[in-house]
Protein backbone atom coordinates (compact mmCIF):
# COMPACT_ATOMS: atom_id res chain seq x y z
CA UNK A 1 0.00 0.00 0.00
CA UNK A 2 2.16 3.18 -3.24
CA UNK A 3 7.97 7.22 -2.60
CA UNK A 4 9.92 10.04 -1.88
CA UNK A 5 12.90 11.71 -0.36
CA UNK A 6 16.16 13.18 -3.10
CA UNK A 7 19.08 10.98 -2.72
CA UNK A 8 21.58 14.06 -4.36
CA UNK A 9 23.19 15.28 -0.95
CA UNK A 10 21.76 18.88 -0.81
CA UNK A 11 18.50 17.28 -0.53
CA UNK A 12 18.96 14.81 1.88
CA UNK A 13 17.90 17.96 4.75
CA UNK A 14 14.51 19.24 4.67
CA UNK A 15 13.36 21.94 6.85
CA UNK A 16 10.43 22.07 8.85
CA UNK A 17 8.34 25.13 8.57
CA UNK A 18 9.43 28.17 10.19
CA UNK A 19 12.91 26.74 11.13
CA UNK A 20 15.95 28.38 10.18
CA UNK A 21 18.57 27.38 7.62
CA UNK A 22 20.86 26.36 10.68
CA UNK A 23 18.44 24.00 11.90
CA UNK A 24 17.47 21.67 8.91
CA UNK A 25 17.73 18.14 10.28
CA UNK A 26 19.36 15.86 8.36
CA UNK A 27 17.84 12.40 6.29
CA UNK A 28 15.76 10.42 8.58
CA UNK A 29 17.25 7.16 7.57
CA UNK A 30 14.19 5.14 9.43
CA UNK A 31 11.96 5.69 6.33
CA UNK A 32 13.84 4.48 3.74
CA UNK A 33 14.37 1.76 6.17
CA UNK A 34 10.58 0.80 7.13
CA UNK A 35 9.60 2.12 3.26
CA UNK A 36 12.39 -0.94 1.90
CA UNK A 37 10.33 -3.48 4.71
CA UNK A 38 7.27 -2.02 3.42
CA UNK A 39 8.27 -3.01 -0.63
CA UNK A 40 9.88 -6.87 0.95
CA UNK A 41 6.51 -7.53 2.89
CA UNK A 42 4.14 -6.38 0.04
CA UNK A 43 6.64 -8.86 -2.43
CA UNK A 44 6.01 -11.72 0.27
CA UNK A 45 2.07 -10.81 0.16
CA UNK A 46 1.79 -10.77 -3.30
CA UNK A 47 2.66 -14.78 -3.44
CA UNK A 48 -0.22 -17.12 -3.01
CA UNK A 49 0.19 -19.73 -0.32
CA UNK A 50 4.05 -18.92 0.52
CA UNK A 51 4.16 -20.00 3.99
CA UNK A 52 7.47 -17.18 3.99
CA UNK A 53 4.14 -14.67 4.23
CA UNK A 54 3.87 -15.76 7.53
CA UNK A 55 5.94 -13.26 8.76
CA UNK A 56 4.76 -10.62 7.57
CA UNK A 57 2.46 -7.80 9.37
CA UNK A 58 -1.13 -8.84 8.05
CA UNK A 59 -0.49 -11.97 10.39
CA UNK A 60 -0.05 -10.58 13.44
CA UNK A 61 -2.89 -7.11 13.31
CA UNK A 62 -5.26 -5.38 12.11
CA UNK A 63 -3.14 -3.62 9.73
CA UNK A 64 0.18 -4.83 7.21
CA UNK A 65 2.56 -3.08 5.10
CA UNK A 66 0.17 -1.66 2.98
CA UNK A 67 -0.59 1.05 5.84
CA UNK A 68 3.16 1.81 6.55
CA UNK A 69 3.68 2.69 2.79
CA UNK A 70 1.00 5.00 2.63
CA UNK A 71 1.77 7.07 5.70
CA UNK A 72 5.48 6.83 4.62
CA UNK A 73 4.74 8.37 1.31
CA UNK A 74 3.07 10.86 2.41
CA UNK A 75 5.54 11.96 5.23
CA UNK A 76 7.98 11.82 2.75
CA UNK A 77 6.08 13.70 0.33
CA UNK A 78 5.47 16.77 2.45
CA UNK A 79 9.17 17.36 3.32
CA UNK A 80 10.39 17.36 -0.43
CA UNK A 81 7.67 19.34 -1.88
CA UNK A 82 6.77 21.00 1.56
CA UNK A 83 10.52 22.74 0.83
CA UNK A 84 9.94 23.67 -2.73
CA UNK A 85 6.25 25.37 -2.08
CA UNK A 86 8.28 27.01 0.96
CA UNK A 87 11.25 28.10 -1.44
CA UNK A 88 9.46 28.24 -4.67
CA UNK A 89 6.02 29.42 -4.18
CA UNK A 90 2.53 27.78 -4.38
CA UNK A 91 2.67 27.29 -8.46
CA UNK A 92 6.20 25.67 -8.61
CA UNK A 93 5.44 22.90 -6.17
CA UNK A 94 2.27 22.13 -7.81
CA UNK A 95 3.97 21.78 -11.27
CA UNK A 96 6.40 19.41 -9.59
CA UNK A 97 3.75 17.72 -7.79
CA UNK A 98 2.18 17.03 -10.70
CA UNK A 99 4.73 16.30 -12.78
CA UNK A 100 5.33 13.35 -10.49
CA UNK A 101 2.38 12.14 -10.41
CA UNK A 102 2.53 11.79 -14.36
CA UNK A 103 5.98 9.78 -14.39
CA UNK A 104 3.99 7.42 -11.78
CA UNK A 105 1.68 7.21 -14.08
CA UNK A 106 3.86 6.29 -16.64
CA UNK A 107 5.40 3.79 -14.58
CA UNK A 108 1.99 2.43 -13.87
CA UNK A 109 1.39 1.89 -17.59
CA UNK A 110 4.47 0.27 -18.29
CA UNK A 111 4.30 -1.99 -15.46
CA UNK A 112 0.40 -2.91 -16.65
CA UNK A 113 1.85 -3.67 -20.29
CA UNK A 114 4.83 -5.65 -18.78
CA UNK A 115 2.45 -7.45 -16.04
CA UNK A 116 -0.02 -8.46 -18.44
CA UNK A 117 2.06 -9.74 -20.93
CA UNK A 118 4.02 -12.05 -18.67
CA UNK A 119 0.23 -13.29 -17.40
CA UNK A 120 -1.23 -13.72 -20.63
CA UNK A 121 2.45 -15.82 -21.90
CA UNK A 122 2.06 -18.06 -19.03
CA UNK A 123 -1.82 -18.59 -18.97
CA UNK A 124 -1.20 -19.93 -22.89
CA UNK A 125 1.81 -21.66 -22.45
CA UNK A 126 0.75 -23.92 -19.76
CA UNK A 127 -2.90 -23.58 -21.05
CA UNK A 128 -3.86 -22.59 -17.31
CA UNK A 129 -6.68 -20.14 -17.81
CA UNK A 130 -6.69 -19.94 -13.92
CA UNK A 131 -3.77 -17.67 -13.92
CA UNK A 132 -5.69 -15.03 -16.05
CA UNK A 133 -8.46 -15.31 -13.88
CA UNK A 134 -7.05 -15.20 -10.30
CA UNK A 135 -4.91 -12.21 -11.59
CA UNK A 136 -7.78 -10.46 -12.98
CA UNK A 137 -6.65 -9.95 -16.60
CA UNK A 138 -9.18 -12.14 -18.43
CA UNK A 139 -11.29 -9.25 -19.15
CA UNK A 140 -8.37 -7.93 -20.91
CA UNK A 141 -8.05 -11.27 -22.90
CA UNK A 142 -11.50 -11.07 -24.01
CA UNK A 143 -12.44 -7.28 -24.68
CA UNK A 144 -8.37 -5.85 -25.12
CA UNK A 145 -9.25 -2.49 -26.54
CA UNK A 146 -11.80 -1.78 -23.91
CA UNK A 147 -9.46 -2.78 -21.06
CA UNK A 148 -7.10 -0.95 -22.27
CA UNK A 149 -8.60 2.04 -22.32
CA UNK A 150 -9.91 1.33 -19.06
CA UNK A 151 -6.47 0.78 -18.29
CA UNK A 152 -5.54 4.08 -19.45
CA UNK A 153 -8.08 5.62 -16.99
CA UNK A 154 -6.74 3.59 -14.04
CA UNK A 155 -10.39 1.89 -13.92
CA UNK A 156 -9.37 -1.37 -15.02
CA UNK A 157 -6.02 -3.03 -13.57
CA UNK A 158 -4.84 -6.84 -12.71
CA UNK A 159 -4.53 -8.05 -9.15
CA UNK A 160 -1.62 -6.61 -6.91
CA UNK A 161 -1.83 -3.11 -9.20
CA UNK A 162 -3.69 -1.24 -6.55
CA UNK A 163 -1.07 0.97 -4.77
CA UNK A 164 0.33 3.09 -7.64
CA UNK A 165 -3.09 4.57 -9.19
CA UNK A 166 -3.72 5.47 -5.51
CA UNK A 167 -1.05 7.25 -4.95
CA UNK A 168 -1.59 9.13 -8.67
CA UNK A 169 -4.66 10.43 -7.05
CA UNK A 170 -3.38 11.35 -3.85
CA UNK A 171 -0.29 13.36 -5.63
CA UNK A 172 -3.25 15.50 -8.06
CA UNK A 173 -4.92 16.15 -5.17
CA UNK A 174 -2.01 17.18 -2.77
CA UNK A 175 -1.13 20.70 -3.12
CA UNK A 176 -3.79 22.41 -2.13
CA UNK A 177 -3.64 20.20 1.05
CA UNK A 178 0.20 21.06 1.36
CA UNK A 179 -0.79 24.65 1.40
CA UNK A 180 -2.81 24.70 4.18
CA UNK A 181 -0.76 21.66 6.18
CA UNK A 182 2.04 24.85 5.79
CA UNK A 183 -0.28 27.27 7.32
CA UNK A 184 -2.98 25.79 9.07
CA UNK A 185 -1.78 22.06 9.67
CA UNK A 186 -4.84 21.49 12.07
CA UNK A 187 -7.18 22.72 9.35
CA UNK A 188 -5.84 20.38 6.99
CA UNK A 189 -6.17 17.68 8.96
CA UNK A 190 -9.64 18.14 10.17
CA UNK A 191 -10.47 18.62 6.53
CA UNK A 192 -8.79 15.06 5.87
CA UNK A 193 -10.93 13.68 9.34
CA UNK A 194 -14.24 15.35 7.65
CA UNK A 195 -13.66 13.38 4.47
CA UNK A 196 -12.66 10.03 5.80
CA UNK A 197 -16.17 10.11 7.60
CA UNK A 198 -17.95 11.62 4.85
CA UNK A 199 -17.17 8.37 2.40
CA UNK A 200 -18.01 6.29 5.47
CA UNK A 201 -21.67 8.03 5.72
CA UNK A 202 -22.24 8.44 2.10
CA UNK A 203 -20.52 5.03 1.18
CA UNK A 204 -18.37 7.37 -1.62
CA UNK A 205 -16.11 5.33 -3.53
CA UNK A 206 -14.67 5.25 -7.17
CA UNK A 207 -15.63 2.52 -9.49
CA UNK A 208 -13.65 -0.22 -11.44
CA UNK A 209 -13.83 -2.01 -14.60
CA UNK A 210 -15.73 -4.25 -15.41
CA UNK A 211 -17.31 -3.82 -11.70
CA UNK A 212 -16.58 -3.15 -8.38
CA UNK A 213 -14.24 -0.60 -6.73
CA UNK A 214 -10.83 0.36 -5.94
CA UNK A 215 -8.83 -1.81 -3.98
CA UNK A 216 -7.87 1.27 -1.84
CA UNK A 217 -10.63 3.87 -1.50
CA UNK A 218 -8.93 7.17 -2.42
CA UNK A 219 -11.44 8.75 0.03
CA UNK A 220 -10.77 6.74 3.04
CA UNK A 221 -6.53 6.73 2.36
CA UNK A 222 -6.26 9.71 2.22
CA UNK A 223 -6.24 9.78 5.94
CA UNK A 224 -3.26 8.11 6.44
CA UNK A 225 -1.25 9.79 3.50
CA UNK A 226 -2.39 13.15 4.97
CA UNK A 227 -1.69 12.17 8.58
CA UNK A 228 2.00 11.23 7.45
CA UNK A 229 2.23 14.89 5.84
CA UNK A 230 0.73 16.03 9.07
CA UNK A 231 3.78 14.68 11.16
CA UNK A 232 6.15 15.42 8.50
CA UNK A 233 5.64 19.16 8.74
CA UNK A 234 5.89 20.13 12.50
CA UNK A 235 3.18 18.50 14.24
CA UNK A 236 5.10 14.81 15.23
CA UNK A 237 8.15 16.93 16.75
CA UNK A 238 4.96 19.03 18.58
CA UNK A 239 3.52 15.07 19.42
CA UNK A 240 7.06 13.87 20.68
CA UNK A 241 6.44 14.08 24.02
CA UNK A 242 2.69 12.73 24.26
CA UNK A 243 4.07 9.91 22.15
CA UNK A 244 6.94 9.20 24.88
CA UNK A 245 4.40 9.27 27.46
CA UNK A 246 4.43 5.68 29.60
CA UNK A 247 0.29 5.76 29.52
CA UNK A 248 -0.02 6.30 25.57
CA UNK A 249 3.08 3.52 25.06
CA UNK A 250 1.03 1.05 27.52
CA UNK A 251 -1.96 1.83 25.56
CA UNK A 252 -0.44 0.93 22.29
CA UNK A 253 1.25 -2.26 23.91
CA UNK A 254 -2.23 -3.22 24.72
CA UNK A 255 -3.83 -2.57 21.79
CA UNK A 256 -1.49 -4.58 19.46
CA UNK A 257 -1.84 -7.21 22.14
CA UNK A 258 -5.58 -7.02 21.31
CA UNK A 259 -4.93 -7.09 18.23
CA UNK A 260 -2.79 -10.16 18.04
CA UNK A 261 -5.33 -11.73 20.21
CA UNK A 262 -8.05 -10.99 17.14
CA UNK A 263 -6.22 -12.30 14.57
CA UNK A 264 -5.60 -15.38 16.21
CA UNK A 265 -8.94 -16.37 15.72
CA UNK A 266 -8.83 -16.18 12.39
CA UNK A 267 -6.47 -19.01 12.01
CA UNK A 268 -7.46 -21.22 15.13
CA UNK A 269 -11.25 -20.98 14.75
CA UNK A 270 -11.90 -22.77 17.72
CA UNK A 271 -10.58 -19.93 20.09
CA UNK A 272 -13.47 -17.64 18.42
CA UNK A 273 -15.63 -18.93 21.37
CA UNK A 274 -13.67 -16.38 23.64
CA UNK A 275 -14.51 -13.50 22.17
CA UNK A 276 -17.77 -12.15 22.61
CA UNK A 277 -20.52 -11.85 20.67
CA UNK A 278 -21.16 -8.38 21.24
CA UNK A 279 -17.38 -7.38 20.33
CA UNK A 280 -17.82 -9.81 17.59
CA UNK A 281 -20.26 -7.72 16.37
CA UNK A 282 -18.73 -4.62 16.91
CA UNK A 283 -15.27 -5.20 14.91
CA UNK A 284 -16.14 -6.95 11.97
CA UNK A 285 -15.97 -6.32 9.27
CA UNK A 286 -12.47 -4.83 9.52
CA UNK A 287 -12.45 -2.87 5.80
CA UNK A 288 -8.92 -2.70 4.23
CA UNK A 289 -10.38 -1.03 1.13
CA UNK A 290 -12.23 1.58 2.76
CA UNK A 291 -9.20 1.96 5.48
CA UNK A 292 -11.43 0.65 8.60
CA UNK A 293 -10.70 3.00 11.75
CA UNK A 294 -9.56 -0.21 13.57
CA UNK A 295 -6.73 -0.76 10.77
CA UNK A 296 -5.88 3.14 11.17
CA UNK A 297 -5.35 2.55 15.43
CA UNK A 298 -3.38 -0.65 14.77
CA UNK A 299 -0.89 1.16 12.65
CA UNK A 300 -0.77 4.57 15.04
CA UNK A 301 0.03 2.05 17.78
CA UNK A 302 2.52 0.80 15.92
CA UNK A 303 4.04 3.99 15.07
CA UNK A 304 3.95 5.29 18.83
CA UNK A 305 6.09 2.13 19.82
CA UNK A 306 8.54 2.33 16.77
CA UNK A 307 9.53 5.70 17.93
CA UNK A 308 9.97 5.11 21.12
CA UNK A 309 12.64 2.10 20.35
CA UNK A 310 13.70 3.05 17.07
CA UNK A 311 15.06 6.92 17.32
CA UNK A 312 16.65 8.69 14.71
CA UNK A 313 20.02 8.00 15.60
CA UNK A 314 18.98 4.37 16.05
CA UNK A 315 22.68 2.97 15.65
CA UNK A 316 21.41 -0.21 13.31
CA UNK A 317 20.19 2.21 10.55
CA UNK A 318 23.74 3.00 9.29
CA UNK A 319 25.03 -1.43 9.71
CA UNK A 320 25.65 -3.96 6.73
CA UNK A 321 22.46 -5.53 8.11
CA UNK A 322 20.32 -2.88 7.20
CA UNK A 323 21.82 -1.38 4.02
CA UNK A 324 19.84 -3.99 2.02
CA UNK A 325 16.37 -2.30 3.20
CA UNK A 326 17.42 0.91 3.39
CA UNK A 327 18.64 0.69 -0.73
CA UNK A 328 15.10 -0.61 -1.32
CA UNK A 329 13.35 2.32 0.55
CA UNK A 330 15.15 5.10 -1.41
CA UNK A 331 14.28 3.27 -5.03
CA UNK A 332 10.99 2.37 -4.01
CA UNK A 333 9.25 3.17 -7.65
CA UNK A 334 11.27 0.83 -9.24
CA UNK A 335 11.47 -1.55 -6.77
CA UNK A 336 7.91 -1.49 -6.11
CA UNK A 337 7.57 -2.88 -9.96
CA UNK A 338 9.70 -4.81 -9.85
CA UNK A 339 8.18 -6.82 -7.02
CA UNK A 340 5.05 -7.39 -8.62
CA UNK A 341 6.68 -9.07 -11.90
CA UNK A 342 8.55 -11.19 -9.59
CA UNK A 343 5.71 -12.29 -6.98
CA UNK A 344 3.94 -13.54 -10.33
CA UNK A 345 6.93 -15.53 -10.77
CA UNK A 346 7.34 -16.87 -8.07
CA UNK A 347 4.02 -17.71 -7.62
CA UNK A 348 4.12 -19.38 -11.29
CA UNK A 349 7.31 -21.61 -9.92
CA UNK A 350 5.66 -22.49 -6.90
CA UNK A 351 2.65 -23.77 -9.29
CA UNK A 352 4.25 -25.61 -11.81
CA UNK A 353 7.76 -26.33 -10.81
CA UNK A 354 7.49 -27.25 -6.79
CA UNK A 355 5.23 -26.09 -3.48
CA UNK A 356 7.38 -27.45 -0.57
CA UNK A 357 8.48 -25.78 2.27
CA UNK A 358 12.43 -25.27 0.74
CA UNK A 359 11.10 -24.16 -2.68
CA UNK A 360 8.96 -21.38 -0.76
CA UNK A 361 11.94 -20.42 1.30
CA UNK A 362 14.06 -20.29 -1.49
CA UNK A 363 11.65 -18.31 -4.34
CA UNK A 364 11.14 -15.41 -1.41
CA UNK A 365 14.46 -15.26 -0.92
CA UNK A 366 16.10 -14.78 -4.45
CA UNK A 367 13.16 -12.80 -4.82
CA UNK A 368 14.26 -10.34 -2.33
CA UNK A 369 17.90 -10.58 -3.16
CA UNK A 370 17.13 -9.24 -6.53
CA UNK A 371 15.14 -6.49 -5.21
CA UNK A 372 18.49 -5.33 -3.39
CA UNK A 373 20.49 -6.12 -6.63
CA UNK A 374 18.39 -3.94 -8.47
CA UNK A 375 18.04 -1.08 -5.79
CA UNK A 376 22.16 -1.41 -5.49
CA UNK A 377 22.54 -1.32 -9.29
CA UNK A 378 20.11 2.26 -9.40
CA UNK A 379 21.86 3.68 -6.60
CA UNK A 380 25.71 2.87 -8.20
CA UNK A 381 24.32 4.43 -11.78
CA UNK A 382 23.07 7.25 -9.78
CA UNK A 383 26.70 7.51 -8.34
CA UNK A 384 28.62 7.55 -11.64
CA UNK A 385 25.67 8.35 -14.42
CA UNK A 386 24.15 11.93 -15.39
CA UNK A 387 21.89 13.77 -13.28
CA UNK A 388 18.66 12.41 -12.45
CA UNK A 389 15.76 13.10 -10.52
CA UNK A 390 15.23 10.71 -7.65
CA UNK A 391 12.76 7.82 -8.57
CA UNK A 392 11.19 7.18 -5.38
CA UNK A 393 7.82 7.57 -4.52
CA UNK A 394 7.62 11.56 -3.69
CA UNK A 395 9.10 12.49 -6.42
CA UNK A 396 12.65 13.75 -7.65
CA UNK A 397 14.55 17.52 -6.90
CA UNK A 398 12.45 19.11 -4.98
Amino acid sequence: MSRPLSAKASEDAVASPGLPAAAVPTRDLRLDLFRGLALWLIFLDHIPSNAVSWITLRNYGFSDAAEMFVFISGYTAALVYGRAMRERGFFIATARILRRAWQIYAAHIFLFIIYTAEIAYVATSFDNPLYAEETRILEFLERPAIALVQALLLKYRPAAMDVLPLYIVLLVGFPPLLWLLRRKPLAALAVSVTLYALRWEFDWYLPTYPNGQWGFNPFAWQLLFVFGAWCALGAGKRAARLVRSPLLQALAAAYLIFSFAIVLTWYFPDYARYVPSWLSHLLYPIDKINLDVLRFAHFLALVVLTVRFVPQDWPPLHSRLMRPLVLCGQHSLEIFCLGIVLAFTGHLFLVEVSDRLSTQVLVSTLGIAAMTAMAGLISWYKRVGPKQPDADLAGGAA
